[in-house]
């Protein structure tokens, strides 16, 4: 953890607007429409312009245009939220979102448009680990800082060499935390001593979770006693389940996202499979209730970022201003990382006192107790935030809180 630093504090960060004047007052923000395009937006203070352009690379259609749909719900009430408190110095951010359409060719066009043509100050990164890898080039080859919500991946910040992108942040925990909270709740609260993995292998998220869970489950204890795999759109798994049926596991782990995790729980209670069933974040859209089933998903587990049930006083202020933003809808946690993370770029904004992208990228990587949403975190050598997890548990449909594990 790097030496302790005096920052300004950012605020309760949600509805009060008096409290947000404050915290964003003294930037010298804007964006320099002048720039080369082959250098971040400029530094605000020579700029003269009256907005911060921001981008949001998001998957809006495709295959999982649930996660990066509810990124952008959250990151629009929390621009709204600080442009109607005055800006950043009296100068609002303008939010750009290009469609990644859920494809990594698509998430580098997209970030190459952002940067060129837009010329953000900095971007919001895709939701899926896969597609913001496919634009962590693009980030440092033209310094303009990106922040993914939800990509677990440790390959973002950190390549395999050990060498850390530069201009790669993220909001969200990483893969291996998730997979050692899961095998660490399975062995300690549910008493899990034969367990199965069932993960899809084409997948960098899935694996990395599933690698991480091994290793912890055996140090636990714990035996894997069957590991299975299908890969993404895939609709039918009843052999591999009926394979893993026979090893007579009491637990099994499924990391993987929620088109192919529904109709795996729904067939899994289908041929008889009783026992319990966890994921990660990747579960988390309500499209998987419609997939399963609600009866099918009682007696299943999440790791995740926050729940809306969380009784801290931040988590339900956030609730109430969202639900009143959304028709009532209750913010799941890809709203909350959405949220979390235009707070995160606004605060290294205010504290770098420019737009210029390297002065950014260094306030982000300086950050240190950031009081959010989904946790208060500082960001450690590898750009990664150091933060809590929750444990959700979904009864009839609804998840509902169970417990939050500290790093």
């Amino acid at each position: 953890m790097r030496e302790s630093k005096k920052l300004k504090k950012f605020g309760s960060l949600l509805v009060a607007s008096s409290l947000l004047a404050g915290v964003l007052a003294g930037c010298g923000a804007g964006e320099d429409s002048g720039s080369d395009s082959s250098s971040s937006g400029g530094d605000s203070t020579s700029s003269g312009g009256d907005t911060i352009k921001i981008g949001g690379n998001l998957e809006l259609s495709g295959s999982v245009a649930s996660y990066g749909s509810s990124i952008a719900l959250g990151a629009e009430l929390a621009i709204k939220e600080i442009n109607d408190a005055g800006g950043i110095d009296g100068k609002k951010i303008e939010f750009i979102k290009v469609d990644n359409k859920s494809e990594n060719a698509e998430a580098t066009s997209a970030a190459i448009k952002l940067a060129e043509k837009d010329k953000v100050v900095a971007m919001l990164a895709p939701a899926t680990s896969g597609n913001t890898v496919a634009t962590v080039q693009i980030a440092n080859q033209y310094k303009i800082p990106i922040v993914t919500g939800s990509g677990t991946a440790p390959n973002i910040t950190v390549n395999d060499d050990g060498s850390v992108n530069e201009y790669a942040f993220r909001t969200c925990f990483i893969d291996p935390f998730q997979g050692t909270v899961a095998a660490n709740f399975a062995s300690a609260e549910l008493g899990a001593k034969n367990v199965a993995i069932f993960a899809d292998n084409a997948s960098d998220y899935a694996k990395g979770l599933a690698a991480a869970f091994n290793e912890t489950i055996t140090k636990n204890g714990g035996k894997v006693v069957a590991e299975d795999a299908y890969v993404a759109k895939d609709a039918d798994f009843r052999t591999q389940l009926t394979r893993i049926k026979a090893a007579n596991p009491d637990f099994i782990f499924i990391p993987g996202y929620y088109e192919e995790v529904g109709l795996i729980v729904k067939q899994a209670r289908e041929l008889g499979i009783t026992v319990p069933l966890m994921g990660a974040d990747g579960w988390d859209s309500p499209t998987l209730v419609e997939l399963a089933g609600p009866d099918a998903l009682n007696n299943t587990f999440i790791t995740n970022h926050y729940s809306s049930e969380d009784p801290e006083q931040k988590i339900q202020d956030f609730v109430t201003a969202f639900k009143k933003a959304n028709g009532d809808k209750s913010p799941d946690a890809f709203n909350a990382l959405g949220y979390d993370s235009i707070y995160y770029i606004a605060d290294a904004i205010k504290r770098a006192g420019s737009t210029d992208g390297e002065a950014i990228k260094k306030a982000l990587e300086e950050t240190e107790n950031l009081a959010l949403v989904t946790g208060t975190f500082s960001v450690d050598k590898n750009h990664n935030p150091i933060k809590s997890a929750s444990v959700l548990e979904f009864k009839d449909g609804k998840q509902v809180f169970n417990s939050k594990i500290n790093p």
